[in-house]
């Protein structure tokens, strides 16, 4: 009865906290602009399917793609075990799916103990991929410091959870070939029925009743602890992939999106149009494109919440790979950390950042004098070739891209500024109508 309530306590804290922090990315992520998902519903569960669920773009690289998957696979088929490790924690029926669905039990059980030992060595692999192969990819500037070390604690999270399962089955298999009470017979498993036997069968009873005990609370509170630190973690896209891969657009690669008011303006300048009223309010001055976080759309925001930081955009970027300060990848963990900056500031409701002392500090009333500008470069923008490499790449259909446009919109059209080897470029646009200098007007050419 004291571990049912001790059980219980636990669990509310845990779920409470957890809960609390969810909704504040969900709050965090509605601080962008409204974006228009509307499209195919079908193709995008069928993307979310293929993508999100099925891993699909990952196979681009089929190596770590497959031990990936191992990984992945093991952490869904776990589930079962966690499922009774609840029941059990609230009811004290231990094994509860074993007296219902027999023989079936033991193959689901044996299968997971499989997939648990390749999730092992996959694991394993990883952890030396990082630490002693340090591809290049996870060695960059943006990689130093807490992006490194979080890669490698959920590695090591993951080897813990692996004992525990094995700490939690193989006991249990011990104490059920000594008809314990409580420990149902449940078969022979795949590995705990030779490795329980090895390690704990010249145990006492009570001793083996401890351990597994121990497995199986070290299993529940690493599942626990996992919840609490996914949202300071990259491994948030566990749970945002989904949603992030749905609402992904469905326009061609190479297709931007227009704003509405650059290009009716320019169709008017052409003559495509019939020229639109001016508007003789200029009381206040517009503004394009994004200089904060404010000024991106919510998708953007989710975007930055569910990278990975496995870095395959920007091991593709051509920019990347010339040597060009543009990453991909960091202007993804840049949006993330400054809403995350503007974030905690309205926590905490920051005096210094309301634009009006009389009200709350929310996203229509900050400024703390800082941008996006500031954690990501003019240069690293002006790099982007704009080829979509990196939004081809991401295995969660990510668009760095977006963000790169929005910030270069705000840099030219409400700054008028930008590499001064552009600028004639957009002078002649304005003047000319055409990329070049010319003399003569663009449609001079049908009259004569």
């Amino acid at each position: 009865m004291i571990q049912i309530l001790i059980f219980s306590l636990i669990t509310a804290i845990v779920f409470f906290i957890a809960g609390k922090k969810f909704w504040r990315i969900r709050r965090n992520i509605l601080l962008g602009q409204a974006k228009d998902v509307s499209g195919d519903v079908g193709q995008r569960l069928k993307n979310m399917t293929l993508v999100a669920f099925g891993q699909k773009k990952m196979f681009k690289r089929f190596i770590p793609a497959l031990f990936h998957l191992f990984i992945y696979v093991a952490f869904l088929f776990t589930t079962l075990e966690l499922v009774e490790i609840l029941i059990d924690g609230f009811t004290g029926h231990h094994r509860f799916f074993a007296t219902i669905l027999g023989g079936f039990y033991t193959f689901l059980i044996s299968f997971v103990e499989g997939l648990s030992v390749l999730a092992f060595i996959a694991t394993v692999i990883f952890l030396s991929r990082r630490n002693l192969l340090k591809l290049p990819r996870f060695t960059k500037a943006e990689m130093l410091g807490w992006p490194t070390k979080d890669g490698n604690l959920i590695l090591i999270f993951e080897i813990i959870l692996l004992v525990a399962i094995f700490t939690m089955n193989g006991a249990d298999t011990v104490l059920q070939n000594r008809d314990v009470a409580h420990y149902p017979d449940i078969g022979n498993l795949l590995v705990s029925s030779w490795l329980g036997p090895m390690l704990f069968d010249g145990l006492s009873t009570n001793t083996v009743i401890i351990i597994e005990r121990i497995g199986w609370w070290m299993h529940l509170l690493m599942v626990y602890g996992f919840m609490l630190y996914l949202p300071f973690s990259k491994h948030l896209h566990i749970f945002l992939a989904f949603p992030n891969v749905f609402y992904a657009s469905l326009k061609p690669r190479g297709e931007m999106e227009n704003m509405e008011s650059i290009m009716n303006e320019v169709k008017s300048m052409m003559g495509l149009v019939e020229d639109t009223p001016v508007d003789d309010d200029m009381s206040e001055l517009p503004s394009f494109g994004a200089k904060d976080v404010f000024d991106l759309s919510w998708k953007s925001l989710m975007d930055a919440y569910t990278c990975t930081e496995c870095g395959r955009c920007t091991s593709v970027c051509p920019a990347n790979q010339t040597g060009k300060k543009l990453s991909p990848r960091k202007i993804m963990m840049d949006v993330r950390d400054r809403v995350e900056e503007v974030a905690t500031k309205i926590d905490l409701q920051e005096e210094g950042c309301k634009i009006d002392k009389e009200k709350t500090l929310a996203k229509d009333n900050f400024d703390d004098s800082k941008s996006l500008f500031d954690y990501i470069s003019k240069e690293e923008i002006h790099a982007c070739t704009t080829c979509n490499a990196c939004v081809e790449a991401c295995p969660v259909m990510i668009d760095p891209l977006e963000i790169i446009l929005d910030l270069r919109r705000y840099e030219i059209l409400t700054e008028s500024a930008g590499p001064t080897d552009w600028m004639p470029m957009f002078n002649s646009i304005e003047n000319n109508g055409a990329v070049w200098q010319l003399p003569n007007s663009r449609a001079e050419w049908k009259d004569s």
